[in-house]
């Protein structure tokens, strides 16, 4: 019995001699003949990709974090805004804020905004917009996790 213990511990256990950073030259994942890369060779690459990168700016009116007429735009609603070229003027944002106003006295949560441009899954206690999509894409979407819908 001693020995089937030994030889199930040997093939679900293989025997370890050294670990990598004990004492011993840790692996680096390089192969054989392959020179480590030098420092700052990263940072070269990736500064160049983002210069070759066609990257949409985010709309002036909304700056990530930046609380606009009252709301704030998720990271996530923030790329979702510059992946489908919505934008929102003042006027549209000053009924948002006055929608949120309403749905918070309701006691809503979390609501379905729709605006003339776009659906927006809005957290009414953050006063922050979690999604958005625009009105062209809308048929045949189902929006889960809401206590309420307001229309402006």
């Amino acid at each position: 019995m001693a020995s089937m213990n030994n030889l199930n511990a040997a093939v679900l256990y293989p025997q370890v001699t050294r670990l990598p950073g004990n004492g011993g030259v840790a692996d680096t994942g390089l192969k054989p003949g392959e020179a480590p890369i030098k420092k700052g060779e990263f940072d070269q690459s990736l500064a160049k990709a983002l210069d070759q990168a066609s990257v949409q700016e985010v709309p002036k009116e909304i700056q990530l974090g930046q609380p606009l007429a009252g709301i704030k735009f998720s990271a996530h609603a923030t790329q979702r805004l510059k992946e489908r070229q919505i934008q929102f003027d003042p006027e549209t944002l000053s009924r948002m804020n006055e929608a949120l106003n309403k749905a918070d006295a309701k006691g809503v949560q979390d609501t379905l905004m729709l605006t003339d441009k776009a659906a927006l899954i809005v957290s009414v206690p953050n006063r922050t917009v979690i999604t958005a999509m625009d009105r062209n894409h809308l048929s045949g979407n189902v929006f889960t996790n809401i206590d309420g819908a307001v229309i402006i």
